[in-house]
């Protein structure tokens, strides 16, 4: 009998298999981190507690929940389809005890993450023996589980369709592209791509990094929200002060468009724009308006609700004057919003308004100022996986107090 060479990784045509496989994988990496455990307590942190401590973060942040999202989203809810009888009152009990596991299991790497991010940059030496026994016991006993009862269960009640079916959703979910049969090659219609509504309906990123609870925030949103950003700036999320601003008009129709935020302190939050532009008309007739911040970086966002008025003069002055000089050059040169015939107008109005000021500071025109949205309602959102996220939210009472209340998902 030879022996393979290499171990060989089941095709998504046999999708069991390839969950099995999964499993492997996981258990090379638990024991990658037993052995990390005890590497620290001999040696430190040296390369190769940082390398292991990186590739357990890699699988565990990322593969590990494809895997679960395979069961939770595609193989218990087919199973659940196809079974009858003992079978199905076996997933009655079987299937809220794993969801059950996954979550356990997930609140136990939130507690390992820390340190393990820690060894991997070479800041730490501390991982808990405790936490690491624990969640590989919890995974150890949750893999027996499945592969015990669910997998046999589902070679057996599946059709050669139905493994198919699950297969191709495992592909789409990781943005493999499922193979199909050959045909002969169609000429080129067009360069634009197609996007099937399975393949759209498949695209989705489970939020795993962190939680919010009530005694995680402070009582005071302003500065919760400073909080988070500092978060963000240090976590180099791109663009961390750009927001998405949602105005409506008279007549009922919003818009939006992404600003960048200038100041924010208790008086609220402030941004600088034209104010004969689209969203100045709309705020001068309905001053009422959301803000929106995504840190993807972090599986964070912050809503942000309230009504807008004019900074003063004096504090527009104090902005327009500290941005670059092109900057300015170009809020005198552009009537934001108007139509125009093409680039080339819109460059010689600029090269007409910068001659005409020659040296001399560009000054703020009367039309370009600041807004500053006076919060009434801010809500923070965290991430969590299978879209069971946290979110709490404050409101401003007619006392200018702030009340703070947990929301659904």
């Amino acid at each position: 009998m030879t022996t393979p060479l290499f171990d060989s990784v089941p095709g998504f045509d046999q999708p069991i298999a390839v969950l099995k496989h999964c499993h492997d994988k996981i258990r090379k990496q638990l024991t990658t981190l037993q052995n990390l455990l005890g590497h620290l307590a001999q040696h430190g942190n040296t390369d190769d507690a940082r390398q292991a401590a990186q590739a357990v973060l890699k699988y565990f942040d990322k593969a590990a929940h494809l895997h679960h999202d395979d069961e939770e989203q595609d193989l218990m809810p087919m199973l659940q389809a196809t079974a009858t009888g003992a079978d199905a009152a076996l997933l009655a009990t079987l299937v809220p005890e794993i969801l059950a596991d996954h979550q356990r299991m997930d609140q136990a790497w939130l507690t390992l993450r820390p340190e393990l991010d820690a060894i991997a940059a070479g800041t730490g030496t501390q991982l808990s023996a405790e936490g690491v026994a624990s969640y590989v016991a919890a995974y150890q006993a949750h893999m027996s589980k499945e592969e015990g009862q669910l997998a046999p269960m589902a070679k057996r009640l599946f059709s050669a369709q139905q493994m198919e079916q699950l297969g191709t959703a495992m592909q789409r979910r990781r943005g493999i592209a499922p193979e199909a049969a050959a045909a002969p090659t169609p000429a080129p219609t067009s360069a634009v791509p197609v996007h099937d509504a399975a393949s759209l309906a498949a695209m989705r990123i489970d939020y795993v990094q962190r939680l919010l609870s009530e005694q995680d925030v402070q009582r005071d949103p302003i500065a919760q929200f400073e909080t988070w950003f500092d978060e963000a700036l240090k976590a180099q999320v791109s663009e961390p002060n750009a927001m998405g601003l949602s105005t409506v008009s008279a007549d009922g129709k919003p818009s939006s468009r992404i600003v960048l935020i200038k100041q924010f302190d208790e008086r609220g939050f402030t941004w600088y724009t034209n104010y004969h532009s689209d969203k100045g008309r709309q705020l001068e007739q309905n001053p009422h308006a959301a803000l929106l911040f995504f840190w993807r970086e972090l599986e964070r966002q912050v809503r942000i609700e309230g009504t807008v008025v004019k900074t003063t003069a004096a504090e527009s002055d104090e902005y327009f004057n500290v941005r670059p000089v092109q900057s300015r050059l170009s809020a005198i040169a552009s009537q934001q919003s108007a139509p125009i015939a093409d680039r080339a107008a819109l460059e010689s109005n600029y090269e007409a308004v910068a001659a005409a000021i020659g040296d001399a500071p560009p000054p703020r025109p009367e039309h370009w100022g600041g807004y500053r949205l006076q919060p009434e309602r801010i809500e923070f959102w965290q991430g969590r996986r299978s879209r069971f996220h946290d979110r709490i939210v404050y409101t401003r009472g007619a006392d200018g107090q702030w009340s703070m209340q947990r929301l659904q998902p």
